[in-house]
């Protein structure tokens, strides 16, 4: 096992895994809790780092993964009356009603295709390295995220009538 550091240049890091985290449960201080958490880990864990199966980075998001998924495990079984309202009543006007559309089609996705989402823009990571990552090939990657960009954007040109008719399809296995 090789012992290159995977910590040696935290900075950069540090903004690359937090803005993967934020992609997939949203910014701010639980964000920035469940980043903390990747790098605790990453220091407790550092010596089981081997440069030879990928980059720090790479690392660092597989652990990420393990953490936001906690994260979202968490937040899904607290009680309604402590789930952070992400929806504020407030009149949000021009980008912040973009994003928030963005967001709410985002959130429409499943699991799977919310974190390909966040690997490929949060983390921003190419098709190959994400492949490497999950264990899939570039190609099924490349279409899997093609097919959650289309129905994002479906989703963001579709009236907004209050309820959605459509019958969304699942989204496709990735095969390894």
């Amino acid at each position: 096992m090789r012992h290159r550091d995977p910590l040696a240049n935290p900075d950069a890091l540090i903004r690359r895994i937090y803005s993967y985290v934020a992609y997939r449960i949203g910014d701010g201080p639980d964000a920035e809790d469940v980043t903390s958490e990747v790098f605790e880990r990453a220091l407790r864990y550092r010596a089981s780092y081997d440069d030879r199966r990928g980059r720090p980075l790479t690392w660092l998001l597989g652990i990420a993964r393990r953490c936001v998924d906690d994260a979202l495990i968490r937040r899904a079984s607290a009680p309604t009356s402590e789930v952070e309202d992400r929806a504020s009543s407030e009149d949000l006007e021009g980008e912040a009603v973009r994003r928030v559309a963005v967001a709410t089609a985002i959130n429409r996705l499943d699991d799977r295709a919310r974190d390909l989402l966040a690997l490929r823009y949060g983390g921003d990571l190419s098709a190959r390295e994400i492949g490497e990552l999950i264990g899939a090939k570039t190609n099924a990657v490349e279409v899997a995220l093609h097919r959650a960009l289309a129905r994002v954007r479906a989703d963001l040109e579709e009236p907004r009538s209050g309820v959605s008719h459509r019958v969304r399809e699942p989204a496709p296995r990735i095969a390894p």
